[in-house]
């Protein structure tokens, strides 16, 4: 189990080096879109330098007049 924990561990520090390389935490401007890609660049760990650029984007419905 420990070996288990500590490759998990690694593998969300490596995603949150991607982040941090692509800059996603310089703007305070944070939005739907914004957050999950942050989430999924972090979550997808060493993929991102593999070649994998995980964008989302969020629909919101907009209020009614």
């Amino acid at each position: 189990m420990r070996a288990g924990s500590v490759i998990l561990i690694l593998w969300l520090l490596i995603g949150l080096a991607a982040a941090i390389q692509r800059d996603y935490f310089d703007d305070s401007d944070a939005n739907c879109s914004k957050t999950s890609t942050v989430a999924v660049t972090i979550v997808a760990g060493p993929l991102n330098y593999l070649g994998a650029n995980p964008k989302i984007e969020c629909k919101t419905p907009e209020p009614s007049k």
